[in-house]
């Protein structure tokens, strides 16, 4: 069984939005990768981000920058 791990979770509204997030995490070099979001989450679109739990700021920011909307952020241990 895999050991779980501190992550940032992000939700999103959109697969659209799921997708930008990913390409601009590819572009910045952010670490992680689209997920099936968490049963213990809500995601419209049902995809999530998983990253390091590090690259939080980094990426909220970005994400902001971008005018990516999010449905949330979350510290998760998966």
């Amino acid at each position: 069984m895999k050991q779980k791990e501190p992550r940032i979770v992000v939700t999103f509204h959109t697969t659209a939005e799921a997708m930008a997030t990913e390409k601009l995490c590819r572009e910045l070099q952010l670490s992680g990768k689209l997920i099936s979001a968490p049963r213990a989450l809500t995601a419209d679109c049902g995809i999530a981000w998983s990253g390091a739990p590090e690259t939080k700021k980094t990426l909220l920011c970005a994400l902001t920058d971008a005018d990516i909307e999010i449905a949330g952020a979350y510290d998760m241990e998966i």
